[in-house]
Protein backbone atom coordinates (compact mmCIF):
# COMPACT_ATOMS: atom_id res chain seq x y z
CA UNK A 1 0.00 0.00 0.00
CA UNK A 2 1.02 3.48 -0.87
CA UNK A 3 -0.29 4.91 2.24
CA UNK A 4 2.32 5.17 5.36
CA UNK A 5 1.20 5.71 9.01
CA UNK A 6 3.98 7.97 10.92
CA UNK A 7 1.97 7.26 14.38
CA UNK A 8 4.85 5.81 15.87
CA UNK A 9 6.97 8.60 14.84
CA UNK A 10 4.54 11.51 16.18
CA UNK A 11 4.17 9.48 19.51
CA UNK A 12 8.41 9.13 19.75
CA UNK A 13 8.21 13.14 19.20
CA UNK A 14 5.82 13.58 22.04
CA UNK A 15 7.50 10.96 24.10
CA UNK A 16 4.09 9.45 24.48
CA UNK A 17 3.55 5.61 24.57
CA UNK A 18 0.36 4.02 22.30
CA UNK A 19 -1.70 3.07 26.16
CA UNK A 20 -1.42 6.69 27.02
CA UNK A 21 -2.83 7.59 23.47
CA UNK A 22 -5.00 5.12 23.34
CA UNK A 23 -7.02 5.71 26.59
CA UNK A 24 -6.80 9.40 26.01
CA UNK A 25 -8.95 9.43 22.69
CA UNK A 26 -10.60 6.04 23.47
CA UNK A 27 -10.28 3.50 21.50
CA UNK A 28 -8.54 0.04 22.26
CA UNK A 29 -4.67 -0.25 22.84
CA UNK A 30 -5.57 -3.11 20.19
CA UNK A 31 -7.03 -1.04 17.57
CA UNK A 32 -3.93 1.83 18.02
CA UNK A 33 -1.74 -0.95 17.15
CA UNK A 34 -3.65 -1.73 13.61
CA UNK A 35 -3.61 1.41 12.98
CA UNK A 36 0.02 2.11 13.65
CA UNK A 37 1.73 -1.34 11.61
CA UNK A 38 -0.29 0.20 8.73
CA UNK A 39 -2.82 -2.96 8.52
CA UNK A 40 -5.64 -0.69 9.33
CA UNK A 41 -8.34 -0.80 6.14
CA UNK A 42 -9.65 3.12 7.08
CA UNK A 43 -9.66 5.42 9.72
CA UNK A 44 -12.58 7.43 11.18
CA UNK A 45 -11.86 11.37 10.74
CA UNK A 46 -13.19 11.77 14.26
CA UNK A 47 -10.35 9.24 15.72
CA UNK A 48 -7.47 11.01 13.19
CA UNK A 49 -9.30 14.02 14.93
CA UNK A 50 -8.68 13.07 18.67
CA UNK A 51 -5.27 11.68 17.20
CA UNK A 52 -4.26 15.21 16.29
CA UNK A 53 -5.61 17.17 18.90
CA UNK A 54 -3.91 14.86 21.56
CA UNK A 55 -0.48 15.16 19.73
CA UNK A 56 -0.76 18.26 18.76
CA UNK A 57 -0.12 17.43 14.71
CA UNK A 58 -1.36 18.00 11.22
CA UNK A 59 -3.24 14.81 9.61
CA UNK A 60 -0.14 15.31 7.24
CA UNK A 61 2.42 14.99 10.34
CA UNK A 62 1.04 11.17 10.16
CA UNK A 63 -0.32 10.38 6.87
CA UNK A 64 2.19 10.13 4.26
CA UNK A 65 1.58 8.84 0.68
CA UNK A 66 4.75 7.13 -1.12
CA UNK A 67 4.50 5.90 -4.66
CA UNK A 68 4.21 2.21 -5.14
CA UNK A 69 6.83 1.07 -7.28
CA UNK A 70 4.00 -1.80 -8.26
CA UNK A 71 2.11 0.81 -10.40
CA UNK A 72 1.88 0.69 -13.27
CA UNK A 73 -0.42 3.59 -13.65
Amino acid sequence: MAIIINLDVMLAKRKMKSSELAEQIGITPQNLSVLKSGKAKAIRFSTLDAICDALDCQPGDLIEFQKDNNDEN
